[in-house]
């Protein structure tokens, strides 16, 4: 699949809108009272979204065109399903649904051969999952989708696991301003405690030498495992600038440590 395709499905994307946070607001009141305008231009609006998913899929061969369709149906889905008052930004909660409609779609399409009642098993479970999570707004537990499907969670889990796409720590998953954000930076690391890298002095060192919020970023980071999505959610910055924060507070402590040592 290339990624620089410039025309997809009759679409310039070199040419696609963007948005501002007022705009968004704005056509999110028109979208609530029924304006089918109001959405299409949202739609529009994101198009950019769900071409910096679906370039996470370069390895699967698909044709760019079908997958850029796909996509949209799931960014459909997350507009028509968004609750503008829980206070997530539409991105953040659409992703998932963009990723989970293309994963989809593969796995119909898979030339590999899953049994019919590990699917049907597999499908119920995500049905009962995007159900929970229309209502609740937030990702349901493994107890919850159990229930809500009358399936036993071993079931459940085995399914999902036959029908799972291999995925990779480095799979980008959102572009935002030109930064990748990657599925490692969605993990948390809860081994890596402060106790167990920050013994050597000299670290600490180059720790102490960096301003106030990037120490914090990476005390949060590295410290306590915390995700990026997390640490945003802490000290109140996107997740995006918690990428380029962290990249250039590492980049610091490495030169610093590198000068330190002489080499």
């Amino acid at each position: 699949m290339s990624s620089y395709k410039v025309e997809i499905c009759g679409v310039n994307t070199a040419k696609l809108p963007i948005l501002k946070e007022e705009e968004k607001e704005a056509l999110f009141k028109r979208i609530s009272a029924g304006d089918k305008q109001a959405r299409n231009m949202y739609i529009e609006g994101n198009l950019r979204l769900v071409l910096s998913v679906i370039k996470r899929f370069n390895n699967h061969n698909e044709n760019v065109d079908d997958l850029f369709q796909i996509g949209c149906i799931g960014l459909m889905k997350a507009i028509d399903n968004f609750d503008v008052n829980v206070g997530v930004k539409f991105s953040t909660y659409a992703v998932p649904m963009i990723i989970g409609e293309i994963r989809r779609y593969l796995r119909d399409n898979s030339s590999y051969r899953i049994p019919r009642s590990l699917r049907d098993t597999a499908y119920k479970a995500m049905q009962a999952k995007e159900r929970l999570a229309r209502e609740s707004q937030k990702e349901p537990t493994l107890e919850e989708i159990s229930k809500e499907c009358d399936i036993p969670k071993e079931d459940i889990v085995y399914a999902l696991d036959a029908i799972q796409t291999p995925l990779s720590l480095f799979d980008p998953i959102y572009t935002d301003g030109g930064d990748t954000l990657y599925v490692m930076d969605q993990i948390s690391d809860k081994k890596n405690k402060e106790e167990n890298w920050i013994e050597d002095l000299s670290l600490s060192d180059a720790l102490s030498r960096l301003n106030e919020r990037d120490e914090r970023i990476i005390k949060l980071r590295f410290f306590e495992g915390k995700t990026q999505i997390e640490v945003a959610d802490e000290i109140h910055i996107s997740q995006a600038q918690v990428s380029r924060l962290e990249k250039n507070a590492l980049k610091n402590m490495y030169q610093y440590l590198k000068t330190d040592s002489g080499q």
